[in-house]
């Protein structure tokens, strides 16, 4: 390994292959567990130390808070700080706060956080009956035309074969839209969407708004290609412009937002688009035990775009054949559930390396009693921010006075004080509910200085605490994980369990189209993946109101007994 760059010798050889070509255009297609967030930061990370990337000329783009808080936190430990690691809508943000006083004048409009308050006003004026369900879905709706970049007028051509919120015409819809639009102008708002309709808008009026911003960033790094959208797309090609430093990095199997705009078309044509790319194949999972990952490629066998996965080291080759189990009923199979997970932390397993992940989140409730009737702690995932606690932020404003005063105690001496000041104790607490909530908190931020590096100082670890906060980058809560499948993507526990793993359910029963499906398989698939160790997958006879169920058709592909 003599002849390896140090930064890059921890790499396998596809992994080095990626981060190695550090000019052109370079697509990495990368399997669930094979290590692609580690493969680009150091790409990245080994192109500043090289020389060959100036860290301010980089940006690097995915979807949520969280993988951008990661990526940022992971190019700091290897050296490249500078880095610009942001979320699509972010950096356009920030671009268009910057350059609207320039080139409209005045502060750019507010930002909407959401569209719901606008849209429930809208239906007033227009004497709309509508509820609060089908205006989640309007609002659906306006997200899918603008990401597709369709005018009002190609919209309305697309309803005739497009499911339409439910408790309206195609008329009441339409004029709906039309005045959630109105009202937002009047009232100098804009919505994420509009922040990147008008963010290439001036990119593509202004030639020194493009000229400036492609002075700034060179090099370009896409996570998580296959969930691009035809707006993000069009944004993205006109920050790069006639540039060819463009890595792009994703999975088609792990396309599951389809239905907002998504295509993995542009990841699967990435090298029709650029016929000289370097294309790598990741296909060493790192992350699951061998039954695991066969059952995985047994779901997507012969699947477009398909990655072949491989477990990469001998520990993986065992390992428990994952389960699928039947109950008489939904209550049953939140029961079982719940049973099998008391017993696993009776074992010695931690609570938060177990996650139950389901297609809906009426599903939780069941779960969510079951859990809390053994004493076992669990979180939500999605339910409510974890900085935006009363007690967390009581802690962080604490950890940063603290950090204000010259201390020399340990990290985390000076920490576990500040949080004791606040009920923190060492062992967990008996009563459940909001006691418990509260230690479980605290202990997530003491466990962040135990990941911290070595010899971290006190105001170190309190800006990146403030970083984490800004950006949502959430720490690990010692709890049984509740998410949604798509709310899970991109993480990983030891013991998955898969409840409701029946027709209706998944696929959903309004998959109605084989591309509707499929997407449904591609759930599956992600929620599959997404465990290391053990993976449970189960169904239930019966359903709401007594509805009898059936299987889900992908269980007669996973060649599980």
């Amino acid at each position: 390994m003599t002849d390896i760059p140090v930064l890059l010798q921890g790499l396998d050889e596809e992994q080095r292959r990626a981060a190695m070509a550090l000019r052109g255009p370079l697509v990495i297609l990368a399997g669930a567990g094979t290590g692609k967030t580690r493969t680009i930061t150091h790409r990245i990370a080994y192109g500043v130390a090289s020389g060959a990337y100036s860290a301010q000329r980089v940006m690097a783009l995915t979807f949520t808070d969280r993988a951008a808080g990661e990526l940022r936190v992971r190019l700091r430990q290897l050296g490249a700080s500078g880095v610009s690691a942001r979320t699509f809508h972010s950096a356009a943000l920030s671009q268009l706060s910057f350059f609207w006083p320039q080139v409209v004048g005045g502060t750019a409009p507010s930002l909407l956080t959401g569209k719901g308050r606008n849209l429930g006003q809208a239906a007033e004026q227009l004497h709309l009956p509508v509820d609060a369900e089908s205006l989640r879905d309007v609002a659906s709706e306006i997200e899918w035309r603008k990401v597709n970049m369709l005018s009002p007028a190609q919209y309305e051509r697309a309803l005739v074969t497009r499911a339409k919120p439910s408790g309206l015409s195609q008329q009441q819809l339409l004029e709906l839209m039309d005045c959630y639009e109105r009202l937002k102008d009047e009232r100098r708002q804009i919505d994420f969407e509009d922040v990147l309709m008008l963010t290439l808008g001036m990119f593509e009026n202004e030639p020194r708004v493009a000229l400036q911003v492609r002075e700034q960033y060179r090099h370009f790094v896409v996570d998580e290609y296959q969930d691009v959208s035809p707006l993000q797309h069009a944004l993205l090609s006109a920050w790069v412009g006639d540039r060819r430093d463009l890595c792009v990095v994703g999975d088609a199997s792990q396309t599951i937002y389809s239905f907002a705009g998504a295509s993995s078309e542009y990841l699967l044509q990435f090298g029709v688009t650029y016929p000289d790319s370097t294309v790598v194949r990741l296909e060493q999972n790192y992350r699951s035990q061998a039954p695991i990952v066969s059952t995985a490629n047994s779901l997507m066998k012969n699947q477009r775009g398909a990655l072949r996965l491989r477990p990469a080291t001998e520990q993986q080759q065992g390992g428990a054949v994952p389960t699928v189990s039947v109950a008489a009923d939904d209550q049953s199979e939140a029961e079982n559930v719940a049973n099998a997970i008391a017993v696993q932390i009776e074992s010695g397993v931690s609570a938060r390396d177990i996650a139950v992940l389901f297609r809906l989140n009426v599903q939780s409730f069941l779960l969510e009693t079951a859990l809390a009737r053994r004493g076992i702690s669990y979180q939500v995932r999605g339910a409510g921010r974890f900085f935006e606690r009363t007690v967390v932020k009581q802690a962080v404003h604490a950890i940063r006075a603290a950090a204000l005063v010259a201390v020399s105690e340990p990290l985390f001496q000076t920490v576990s004080d500040v949080l004791r000041s606040l009920g923190w104790t060492q062992e967990p607490p008996t009563e459940a509910g909001a006691v418990r909530e509260r230690w479980d908190a605290l202990s997530a931020l003491m466990a962040l200085v135990d990941e911290a590096p070595q010899n971290t100082t006190l105001r170190a670890f309190s800006d990146d605490l403030l970083e984490r906060q800004n950006t949502q980058h959430e720490p690990v809560l010692d709890a049984v994980t509740l998410a949604t499948i798509h709310t899970a993507k991109g993480l990983e526990w030891e013991y998955v369990y898969v409840p409701g793993v029946s027709e209706g359910l998944l696929p959903i029963s309004y998959a109605e189209t084989p591309e509707a499906v499929e997407e449904e398989r591609r759930l599956l698939y992600v929620a599959i993946t997404r465990a290391r160790t053990g993976l449970a997958l189960s169904w239930a006879k019966r359903g709401a109101r007594d509805r009898s169920r059936s299987p889900s058709r992908f269980l007669s592909d996973l060649n599980l007994e």
